[in-house]
């Protein structure tokens, strides 16, 4: 197929990934919502995100094979109508009584967690294989992850905006970003269903299979086991850090004393939306380097430089202040620059590690699988689940230790498997294995 027949798939591709961003990032400071709407613990608060997140354990294998039997662009629309129910729930939850909205709004999260699933299995390996693997492939990989994280800045952003203060939020409070979410779906429905999309040969004649069927599967290679591992871990470790970081920041009136103007809600909500800017501004950097630098380099480079980063976040005194750019969302001016711990600013910068641990896992993980790629994708799926236990268990240590930062001792950990998988894990050792 030519490049210039691949733009249209691309940019499809890319799309979506946008769109996985914008409805995960929402279920974040919807936690701080149902905090004080409901009146719960922090963990109870987190489990928007869990909800979000558990439907991947539930839907990856399923999605893997919907996606090996119908192909990309049937698995995409599947996945788009799925959304605009989950989604569809969720809204719904902001004009019901206090009694039922809860259960609504978390029911609405698994739902919509199904579509980001189903999303996500087909996002990957498309643009992995329209960019023929290796290097490239990993290229458009972080492309796709920067629109992700453009579309995951604006939501915590404007959210933190909508929200005139955190203690008297609810729902409603959020339900133009619902509206707006809505809308994208609709519109990628079109979209899809009239562009034209490429198939395997054997998904575009309607042949499930392509031969018979291999004893071995993507679970047989050490390399891609370890690495589904390390996509748990991940995305553990990207959906926690902000959560954890955005609830202190509001919650902590000692740091609440440091802002200069503006509403804390705001100013919290536009800190940890700095931190998805950055893994903006990561992919980017990402995506330019990736031709040159490898999957694994980049994944030892930026797990290092996550622990130093981590570890300075625990143990300097949240006294020290310094100075960052924000969205005040009133008091004065709509944009300035406000003092935050110096903690909160390290912790930011973990976007720019995170930023490209996505890509680099995932590229490092399927190579070499071959056929079994598409299945394997389902799999990574099932794993991702870990965007909604690690951040309920820092939820967790936070309630019982009252301490924001101790819970980075779940990051810390993660990040050193990460950094064990980049040097050793992700080796192919099952070369013996047919993938043809």
């Amino acid at each position: 197929m030519t490049k210039s027949r691949n733009i249209v798939p691309i940019i499809m591709m890319i799309f979506l990934f946008g769109m996985i961003s914008f409805v995960t990032n929402l279920a974040s400071p919807m936690g701080d919502i149902l905090k004080h709407q409901f009146t719960v613990a922090n963990w109870v608060g987190a489990l928007g995100v869990f909800a979000n997140f558990i439907a991947y354990a539930v839907m990856g294998i399923p999605a893997g094979i919907m996606l090996d039997r119908w192909g990309y662009k049937r698995t995409a629309l599947a996945a788009i109508a799925v959304g605009l129910l989950g989604v569809g729930i969720q809204t719904f939850s902001g004009s019901i009584g206090n009694s039922s909205a809860m259960i609504v709004y978390l029911l609405g999260a698994f739902v919509a967690g199904f579509s980001m699933c189903m999303l996500n299995t087909v996002v990957n390996p498309m643009l992995n294989n329209l960019g023929g693997g290796g290097n490239r492939g990993n290229q458009l990989i972080q492309i796709g992850g920067s629109f992700n994280s453009l579309a995951g800045t604006s939501v915590i952003i404007i959210t933190g905006i909508l929200i005139p203060n955190i203690t008297q939020a609810r729902i409603s409070d959020v339900l133009p970003l619902m509206y707006t979410a809505l809308g994208i779906f609709a519109l990628a429905f079109i979209v899809i269903a009239i562009a034209k999309i490429p198939e395997k040969a054997y998904v575009a004649k309607g042949i499930a299979e392509t031969g018979e069927r291999s004893k071995y599967s993507a679970l047989s290679f050490r390399h891609f086991v370890l690495g589904a591992v390390a996509v748990f871990i991940y995305v553990g470790i990207e959906v926690g850090i902000p959560n954890v970081l955005n609830k202190w920041l509001q919650n902590d009136t000692g740091v609440m004393k440091m802002f200069t103007g503006g509403t804390p809600e705001a100013i919290a909500a536009s800190v940890a939306g700095t931190y998805w800017f950055l893994m903006l501004i990561g992919r980017l950097t990402g995506a330019i380097i990736a031709r040159k630098v490898s999957a694994k380099k980049m994944l030892i480079g930026v797990s290092t430089l996550g622990l130093l980063l981590v570890f300075l976040a625990m143990f300097l005194s949240p006294s020290i202040a310094v100075n960052m750019p924000v969205f005040k969302g009133g008091g004065g001016s709509l944009f300035g620059f406000t003092q935050v711990p110096i903690n909160a600013a390290l912790l930011v910068l973990c976007g720019l590690c995170t930023s490209v641990m996505w890509g680099g896992i995932f590229n490092l993980a399927v190579e070499g699988l071959g056929k079994f790629t598409e299945k394997a994708s389902g799999y990574f799926m099932v794993f991702v689940c870990g965007g909604g236990i690690l951040p309920l268990l820092q939820n967790g240590i936070v309630d019982i230790s009252g301490s924001y930062l101790v819970s980075y001792w779940v990051v810390v950990a993660g990040l050193v498997y990460l950094l064990y998988y980049a040097l050793a894990g992700s080796k192919n050792v099952n070369k013996d294995i047919p993938v043809k």
